[in-house]
């Protein structure tokens, strides 16, 4: 059953938060749980700006705010949390990053020299051995969302993950899963907003979800980033 009919009730929100800038993207490392150091400087700053934005002016009201428990990721949700009146977040390891096995912490091109392969021509392939596939990581946040999503339907959902994470769920919920088309691909900014809207369609019947907004990093003075 897919995501669309298992959530009955209209005007489910779910908002979806990349962390900012991390250590393992400016020095180039495969951060997992092991390596990950956290934020940079800008990183906070950009946390900071989404925080600032959204404080001067409110664009959703959380009932639930999760975070992985990936330290980028629960530094950005505890920069992020006054702007929601300090809601605590919750800690789910169910929305890290793609877990790397034996890898983590390698620089990227000894990883590539190693182990490197093509991830989107072999979905099934784990990462490195430990780690996971495309496709388990995919199976792994389509599991956590179908809770989320039963557990607090008819509520405003705001998770501060991974960028990884945000294109999981917008292909889940897209409908698309593992099937897209090769050359699609989602960059996604650090700490821009994806949104999107479970609203039942009363006059044709026909509930789905809607994308209000994909890539929103307006805080940061710039739009979506181009390819």
């Amino acid at each position: 059953m897919s995501l669309v009919q298992n959530v009955g009730v209209p005007e489910t929100r779910l908002v979806l938060i990349r962390h900012g800038e991390s250590h393992a993207t400016v020095d180039g490392v495969v951060g997992g749980h092991e390596s990950c150091r956290g934020l940079t400087d800008r990183g906070r700053r950009q946390a900071e700006a989404l925080r600032d934005r959204l404080k001067a002016s409110p664009e959703f009201a959380p009932d639930v705010l999760l975070t992985s428990i990936l330290p980028r990721a629960i530094e950005t949700a505890e920069i992020v949390a006054p702007a929601f009146g300090d809601l605590e977040a919750a800690r789910d390891c169910d929305l890290c990053e793609l877990h790397p096995g034996e890898c983590d912490g390698l620089v990227w091109a000894d990883y590539r020299e190693r182990y490197g392969f093509d991830m989107r021509a072999e979905p099934e392939r784990p990462m490195s051995p430990g780690g996971e596939s495309l496709a388990s990581f995919q199976a792994r946040v389509e599991a956590r969302l179908e809770r989320v999503l039963r557990e607090h339907a008819g509520q405003t959902v705001v998770i501060v993950a991974h960028g990884g994470v945000v294109s999981a769920v917008s292909l889940s919920l897209m409908a698309h899963g593992m099937h897209l088309p090769r050359p699609f691909r989602m960059r996604t900014e650090n700490t821009s907003i994806t949104e999107w809207l479970h609203d039942a369609d009363v006059q044709r019947g026909d509930p789905a979800w809607l994308l209000v907004r994909y890539n929103d990093a307006a805080h940061l003075g710039r739009g979506p980033r181009r390819a």
